[in-house]
């Protein structure tokens, strides 16, 4: 089976098959993930709220985000890996972009970097990416970083004004390179419109079911994000409830003293503990130098 790589997007679109990623932060979430057979990972800034704790994407560093696409990059060798620029690592100049994409690159071993918008600024590093083969993702519609301005999370492009205004910003993503386009939560008849209207494949979260592709969060996928889920997500596994119960199990045998058993044990002659024993006597009162014991 041919592996996945940045110009399948475009294939897979061509063909009219459905492109199907999903999120992974560390090492065992990223060997899940490849075993399931899913074709591309994205390391999203969305680790701030899955796995740092914090209410936006804002607070992730780059730092953050290298760390984590290298270890999803060990986890998961074989599946063609996006990482997303998180907030500022882009917006401030083309230098600082370039520069960034770079160590996600070098340093993560991302086949691919996503960023968000199509202000200026995004779209001449786009191109200046692209020329670099460096592989681009964008993003549109709710983009977390700008989650401030929008006043919150919610649906964009609901009146004809601003579904304009994204249908033109995808154009001139597709028109300078991109290799992907992620669109989260717009309607599903501008997705339908948009997905039709340009060459590069796009993938919906939220945004319906006529996208080239899917994405979501492993967390959300997998029933593990905790009480809140979105909309646009589905269980398709209950993992907290799985793990709770495995976890209940391991604290009930450790406490009735179940566990370990044997099988998890190693033993050794009763006299080499005797002889220890002896040897830390001896050491105490002496009688024994501790340079015998090396």
């Amino acid at each position: 089976m041919q592996r996945f790589a940045a110009t399948t997007f475009a294939q897979y679109k061509a063909q009219g098959k459905r492109i199907v990623m999903c999120t992974a932060y560390d090492v065992a979430q990223a060997r899940i993930v490849q075993a399931s057979g899913i074709d591309a990972i994205l390391v999203g800034d969305s680790l701030g709220n899955t796995m740092l704790g914090y209410g936006t994407t804002l607070p992730v560093t780059m730092d953050d985000m290298v760390r984590a696409t290298a270890a999803v990059t060990k986890g998961a060798p074989d599946t063609f890996i996006v990482a997303d620029l998180p907030f500022m690592s882009y917006q401030a100049s083309y230098t600082d972009g370039m520069y960034n994409a770079g160590r996600l690159m070098k340093e993560g071993g991302a086949g691919a970097v996503k960023l968000e918008g199509a202000f200026p600024l995004a779209l001449d590093l786009v191109e200046g990416l692209t020329l670099a083969g460096v592989p681009v993702v964008g993003h549109l519609g709710l983009t977390p970083q700008s989650v401030n301005a929008f006043g919150g999370f919610k649906t964009q492009g609901k009146d004809a004004l601003a579904a304009a205004n994204l249908i033109i910003d995808a154009e001139a993503l597709a028109a300078v390179g991109v290799v992907a386009l992620v669109l989260e939560c717009i309607p599903a008849e501008l997705a339908r419109a948009i997905t039709a209207r340009i060459d590069c494949a796009t993938i919906g979260i939220g945004a319906g079911p006529d996208c080239d592709g899917e994405i979501q969060v492993f967390h959300d996928l997998c029933g593990v994000g905790g009480d809140f889920t979105p909309r646009h997500a589905r269980h398709f596994a209950e993992g907290a409830e799985v793990l709770t119960a495995g976890l209940s199990d391991y604290v009930a045998a450790v406490r009735e003293k179940t566990y370990p058993a044997e099988e998890q044990t190693t033993h050794v002659d009763s006299q080499v503990v005797a002889d220890a024993q002896a040897h830390v006597e001896a050491l105490l009162d002496g009688s024994l130098s501790p340079d015998a014991l090396v």
